[in-house]
């Protein structure tokens, strides 16, 4: 199982944004610096866990992005299927469709298989994924200035 660069970038970003100092709100430029990636796909990103409820953005002077309480807490697991969506492995039904579809046994143990690779990512949160030795690395990150 591998996962799209959105969603790469998308835990990356809220990891990043779970070790902010307390009253630390960063930008999204502040982000997508520390990642070393360009800044529109982050706010991409930053968009759509916005919408998930994992993040807020607050503008103004004195604003910027911080983790909600859903953000810290939520399974990490939950996190990757929202991000990733539910399609499947391989494309059976794609145009034309796969000649073995209804009679391959390949697409149910690829599902399985998915399934497991979500189930094994449950238990974990956010804040598992910054515990020692990520979060201080996450905190020193400083980029370039991104695109």
């Amino acid at each position: 199982m591998r996962l799209t660069k959105f969603t790469d970038l998308a835990l990356r970003s809220v990891m990043r944004l779970a070790v902010a100092a307390d009253g630390e709100a960063l930008t999204t430029r502040e982000v997508a610096e520390a990642m070393d990636v360009p800044y529109t796909h982050v706010a991409k990103a930053i968009t759509r866990l916005q919408h998930l409820g994992v993040l807020e953005a607050r503008r103004g002077r004195g604003g910027g992005l911080a983790l909600t309480e859903l953000g810290r807490r939520a399974s990490v697991g939950w996190l990757v299927r929202e991000l990733e969506g539910d399609g499947e492995v391989v494309a059976c039904d794609d145009d034309p469709p796969c000649p073995l579809r209804g009679a391959c046994r390949l697409r149910r143990a690829l599902r399985d298989a998915q399934e497991a690779f979500y189930a094994a990512l449950d238990p974990l949160t956010v804040g598992d994924l910054v515990a020692s030795p990520t979060g201080p690395v996450l905190v020193g990150l400083v980029g370039r200035p991104a695109d």
